[in-house]
């Protein structure tokens, strides 16, 4: 190796330790400044999301998946049940209880909540169909609620009400 050669090699290694150490001083430098190592343009853990992919990381995460799912059936009610049946009956509640999964449903009349008991087999498979299975395992069908029945002076203490339509 010539004279010439060996210069340019003691100059590459030279370059190559200069780099370094202007690297590892940068380094130190935002370390200092509390920044520390800043997001290339490569995409790494820092990078910020999109919101559904975060919210997605989150539910999975805290184990949310089936109040979503519900809450998702809560949204789609009409297009699950249909148009006719989500007019009068709306979902109210859902209990997760490992052993009792239950939906509950309040009805405007009697007559279209007996319609829903009659229907509940039929719903808890389609709504297990698109949630997974056992997801819901029971449907409780509420009549109307009638107005608050106050006891006083023109109210006698056993009338019930207008009859069936508040039962």
């Amino acid at each position: 190796m010539s004279g010439v050669d060996l210069a340019r090699v003691a100059l590459r290694a030279a370059k190559e330790q200069a780099r370094a150490r202007g690297t590892a001083a940068q380094q130190r430098k935002q370390a200092r400044r509390g920044g520390g190592l800043r997001s290339g343009a490569r995409s790494d853990g820092r990078d910020p999301l999109p919101l559904g992919s975060a919210i997605n990381r989150l539910i999975t995460e805290r184990g949310w998946e089936t109040p979503a799912a519900v809450g998702g059936v809560m949204g789609r009610w009409p297009q699950i049940v249909g148009e006719d049946l989500a007019k009068h009956c709306v979902p109210v509640r859902y209990d997760e209880d490992p052993r009792e999964r239950v939906l509950t449903v309040r009805c405007d009349s009697t007559a279209w909540a007996t319609q829903l008991r009659l229907l509940a087999p039929q719903l808890v498979a389609r709504l297990n169909a698109d949630l997974g299975q056992g997801t819901v395992r029971m449907i409780k069908v509420l009549g109307p609620g009638g107005p608050q029945r106050g006891f006083g002076p023109l109210r006698s203490p056993g009338s019930r009400g207008p009859g069936d339509t508040y039962g």
